[in-house]
């Protein structure tokens, strides 16, 4: 890998688009970063469930918010709301909303080099 690389959001190496959700990926080797926006009224469980299945979100997920708010809760029954400037870590097993009108900017990292887990199928 070089050792100096850019590249922009705005022409991904991947993108998702869900309802309501755009999901933009660049991948730099084993890392990869996605730019996520969401919807008023997007949750993982009636915006993503479908596509992947399950009782809850199997992945992992370190980011942070740039612009609104999203609420996780987790299996166990935590919750948190995570709001712009936050950094955040979700661990698996959990569905997540966003909380009020305004539509969510999340930068999300992982080193897997695959796409948002989130969309992988099991």
């Amino acid at each position: 890998m070089p050792t100096l690389e850019k590249k922009s959001f705005d022409n991904p190496d991947e993108t998702k688009a869900p309802d309501k959700t755009l999901a933009q990926t660049v991948n730099f080797g084993t890392v990869a970063a996605t730019r996520i926006t969401v919807q008023p009224g997007w949750s993982w469980s009636s915006c993503i469930k479908p596509h992947v299945g399950g009782d809850s979100c199997q992945a992992g997920h370190v980011g942070m918010v740039l612009k609104g708010s999203l609420r996780c809760r987790h299996d166990d029954g935590t919750e948190i709301v995570v709001n712009a400037g936050d950094a955040y870590s979700f661990a698996p097993g959990h569905d997540g909303w966003v909380e009020g009108d305004e539509e969510a900017v999340l930068y999300e990292f992982n080193n897997t080099g695959k796409t948002y887990a989130v969309w992988e199928q099991a």
